[in-house]
C-alpha cells in the first residue's frame, strides 16, 4: 500500500512504534524524463564559474539616509541550460538593488551585509520591500487556490492573481525581529494598482498600530550569523521560492568582522563563500517547471485517478524533488580556488531535499565520482545564527531544509590541479533517518553531485591564518556558549502528523502531543491546522524547552521564528495514534491524528553528521523520536513556527506562535 492508501486505511490507528508508513518515490525517473524537460544527465557539468555572493560588487548598499530599497520584479536569468548548443534564458522573478540604477532584478537576490550594534552598527537595519509584479496577471508556477492562501481567507475571496496580482511577504529567517516585520505569512501584499496605492493588504495588518508598511525594521543587536531572506506568503511560499525569492543577509560583529585582520583568524573574501544550494526542474525552453497535474512527475504518487474533480485545476503535492542541482542561481557550476583554507557558508534553500554532503577528490575535468575517490575532510565551525562552541572535522554534514553550515575546506590537502566534487549522499525522495535504497533515487541521477571546486590558482601572498587550536580558544568569546538545562523551565510537547485533507490528499500538520488550552480556552490534543485557535503561546521572557514528537515516517525540518535555540537532545519514543477529525479552513472536514500513552525510551546519539553545537533556527526531527529544544522568547508578538518543507508548510504545517498576551 503506498502512503495515501496506509494512512487512508487507517492502520495508523494501532501505531506500535509511533511510525507506520514511508513515502517512496515509485518510478521517478520514468516520470521525470516525460516529454519537454530538460534532461539533466545533458546539461553541462562544472563549466561554469558559480556567481560570487559575497563579491563587493553584488552588495546591497545603502541610501543616503542609510536605507535599502528592493523591488521585487521579473527578470530573463541564464541559469547554465544549454539546448542544441544554445543558453537558454529562464523567466524567474527575483530582488532588484532599486539604489543601484538598473534595477535588475537576480535569482539570488544580492547579498545583504551589517554590522551588529556591538560591531558600531545602527540599532536596526531598515528595508523597503516593493511588490514591483505590477503587470504579472499570472503566477510563473501553477497556484492550487483550494488550499488555505492567501487569497482564500474570509473577506479575500474575491480577490485573484489575474485581477490584483501576485501577494508576497519577504520573511528575514533567522531575524530577531518585531512580529510586524517578521515576515508573518498573513501580513502579505499585492502590487499596488496605481502609484503606491491600491494594493491588496493581509489581514493581520488590521492588528498594527500605523497599519500597513512596507519599510521593515531589523535588530542588530545580534552576534553574527548567516541569515537568508524569502518569501514567505501564504500557500504559496513554495511557489514563490521556487521562482526565484531568496538571498543572503549577513550579520557581522567584533569578531567574526569579515575582514582579513578577524581576531578568531577566519577566512576573508575572496577566501570567503556564500552557495545558496536549491533543486529545479526546467523544459527544454528554459521556464521552470512544477509538477501540478495528471501526467506530470510524481503526481500518480500523491493523487489517485479520480480522486480529484475534473475542474479541480492543479494541485499541491506533498513533496517536490528537481533534478537539476542550482547553486546561486546555476546549474552545476564550479569554483576555481587556491590550495589553501576557504570558508563556506552553505545553505539549504530546497523544498523538501535533505543532503548530506561530503567532499571528494577526484581529477581534473571529471563529472562522475568514482567510488573509489578519497574522501576530503573539512571542519563545521558554525550553523543558523552564528560560531559553534568547538570546531567539528567531519567527513560528512547532515544538512537540512532551510539551515545554514559553515564550513572551512582546506583545499591544501588534495595535489594541485586536481578537483573536489560536493557530493550529496541523500536521495531523491523524503528523508526517514537512513542512507537512500534503490527506490529512493532517480536511475541515473545527477543530484548525487552539487559543485566542484578546481584547485587551479596559484597561491597568493596573503596569509591564511585559521587554524582549529585558535577557533576553539575563543573560550566563549566568539564561540557560542550552550544552554545549560536548569529543570525549572516550561516544558512544552508539541507534536508532528500527517493526515489527509478534505480530498483526501496527503496533509502535513503540527500539532501537540497531548492535551492543553488554546486561545480561546478550548480543550485541544493531536493535530490541528494553521487558523485554529493559537496553542503556543509563552510568556514574555519566558525560556521554554519544546519537546517535539514527530508521529510521521519523515524527518521534518523544524523552524521557529524570533528565537535561536540550542538542541538538547533525542530520544525514542512509542505511542498509540487515534484517529480524529481535522477542521480544514473552508469547513470541511479532514483526517488527523492524536497520541495517546506515550511511552519514552532510550536516549538516541545521531551520527557524526549531525553537527549541532551552535545557535540554531533550525532543527531536525526524526521519526520515532522527541527532540528537545531550549530558548528564550523575548518580543512580543505574533509569529509562527513551522516545517521547513515548503511543500508542507503551504499545506498547513504551520502555526501560530504568539508571545505573551493577545493571542
Amino acid at each position: 500500500m503506498d502512503r495515501r492508501k496506509f494512512i487512508q486505511a487507517g492502520v495508523a490507528a494501532g501505531l506500535a512504534s509511533s511510525v507506520p508508513f514511508r513515502l517512496f518515490i515509485r518510478d521517478a525517473y520514468g516520470e521525470v524524463a516525460m516529454t519537454g524537460l530538460s534532461d539533466p544527465r545533458f546539461q553541462p557539468k562544472f563549466v561554469n564559474t558559480v556567481p560570487d555572493a559575497l563579491a563587493p560588487g553584488f552588495k546591497y548598499m545603502p541610501g543616503k539616509n542609510g536605507r535599502y530599497k528592493v523591488e521585487i520584479r521579473a527578470a530573463l536569468q541564464h541559469t547554465g541550460l544549454q539546448f542544441g548548443g544554445q543558453n537558454v534564458a529562464t523567466p524567474v522573478w527575483g530582488y532588484a538593488d532599486a539604489l543601484a540604477g538598473t534595477k535588475v532584478a537576480t535569482w539570488p537576490g544580492k547579498t545583504f551585509e551589517v554590522q551588529s550594534t556591538s560591531a558600531g552598527g545602527a540599532l536596526e537595519t531598515e528595508i523597503n520591500w516593493n511588490n514591483r509584479l505590477k503587470n504579472t496577471n499570472q503566477h510563473l508556477l501553477p497556484v492550487d487556490t483550494n488550499l488555505h492562501w492567501c487569497y482564500s481567507l474570509p473577506g479575500y475571496e474575491d480577490n485573484s492573481i489575474a485581477a490584483d496580482g501576485v501577494p508576497m511577504i519577504t520573511h528575514l529567517h533567522g531575524g530577531h525581529s518585531d512580529y510586524q516585520f517578521d515576515g508573518n505569512p498573513e501580513f502579505f501584499y499585492s502590487p499596488p494598482k496605481k502609484g503606491n496605492k491600491g494594493a491588496v493588504i493581509g489581514p493581520q495588518w488590521d492588528n498594527v498600530a500605523g497599519g500597513f508598511t512596507n519599510r521593515f525594521r531589523y535588530d542588530n543587536n545580534v552576534r553574527a550569523g548567516n541569515l537568508w531572506y524569502h518569501d514567505h506568503a501564504l500557500g504559496i511560499t513554495r511557489l514563490n521560492v521556487y521562482a526565484g525569492l531568496a538571498g543572503f543577509y549577513f550579520v557581522r560583529d567584533e569578531f567574526d568582522t569579515g575582514k582579513a585582520d578577524n581576531p578568531i583568524g577566519l577566512p576573508a573574501w575572496p577566501y570567503e563563500k556564500a552557495y545558496a544550494i536549491q533543486d529545479r526542474m526546467f523544459r527544454e525552453t528554459g521556464e521552470l517547471f512544477y509538477s501540478a497535474y495528471p501526467g506530470e512527475p510524481f503526481y500518480d504518487d500523491f493523487i489517485e485517478e479520480g480522486q480529484l474533480p475534473e475542474d479541480f485545476g492543479p494541485t499541491a503535492l506533498a513533496e517536490f524533488f528537481g533534478d537539476h542541482m542550482v547553486v546561486n542561481g546555476l546549474i552545476w557550476p564550479k569554483e576555481n580556488v587556491e590550495p589553501r583554507n576557504y570558508r563556506l557558508h552553505l545553505l539549504n534553500g530546497t523544498d523538501s531535499r535533505f543532503m548530506q554532503v561530503r567532499f571528494r577528490e577526484v581529477a581534473a575535468g571529471v563529472t562522475e565520482i568514482p567510488d573509489d575517490a578519497p574522501i576530503v575532510p573539512f571542519t563545521v565551525i558554525g550553523s543558523d545564527q552564528g560560531l559553534a562552541s568547538t570546531a567539528s572535522t567531519v567527513d560528512s554534514l547532515m544538512f537540512e531544509p532551510g539551515s545554514r553550515y559553515d564550513v572551512i575546506v582546506n583545499f591544501a590537502q588534495v595535489p594541485f590541479g586536481s578537483r573536489v566534487t560536493m557530493e550529496n549522499l541523500l536521495g531523491d525522495s523524503p528523508f526517514g533517518g537512513d542512507l537512500p535504497g534503490p527506490d529512493d533515487v532517480f536511475p541515473d541521477r545527477q543530484t548525487d553531485r552539487v559543485m566542484a571546486f578546481d584547485v587551479s590558482e596559484t597561491l597568493s601572498s596573503i596569509p591564511d591564518y585559521f587554524s582549529i587550536a585558535r577557533f576553539d580558544a575563543g573560550g566563549g568569546q566568539w564561540n557560542h556558549a550552550p544552554a545549560v538545562e536548569d529543570h525549572n523551565e516550561t516544558v512544552r510537547k508539541v507534536a508532528l502528523f500527517e493526515g489527509t485533507d478534505e480530498f483526501g490528499r496527503l496533509q502535513p500538520l503540527l500539532g501537540t502531543a497531548g492535551p492543553v488550552l488554546d486561545a480561546a480556552g478550548n480543550t485541544v490534543t493531536g493535530a490541528i491546522a494553521w487558523h485554529m485557535p493559537t496553542t503556543e503561546n509563552p510568556e514574555l521572557g519566558a525560556t521554554e524547552i519544546w519537546e517535539i514528537y514527530n508521529a510521521t515516517g519523515d524527518a521534518h525540518p523544524v523552524h521557529l521564528h524570533l528565537v535561536h535555540f540550542d538542541i538538547l537532545d533525542r530520544r525514542e519514543f512509542t505511542a498509540a495514534s487515534i484517529e480524529q477529525p481535522v477542521i480544514q479552513h473552508n469547513g470541511e472536514v479532514g483526517v488527523g491524528f492524536r497520541l495517546e500513552n506515550i511511552k519514552i525510551g532510550a536516549a538516541v546519539e545521531p551520527g557524526p553528521e549531525f553537527v549541532e553545537n551552535a545557535p540554531k533556527d533550525m532543527v531536525t526531527a526524526l521519526p520515532e523520536q522527541v527532540t528537545r529544544i531550549r530558548m528564550t522568547f523575548d518580543k512580543p508578538g505574533r509569529y509562527v513556527w513551522h516545517c521547513h518543507i515548503l511543500s508542507h508548510e503551504d499545506h498547513e504545517m504551520m502555526r501560530v506562535l504568539h508571545v505573551g498576551p493577545g493571542a
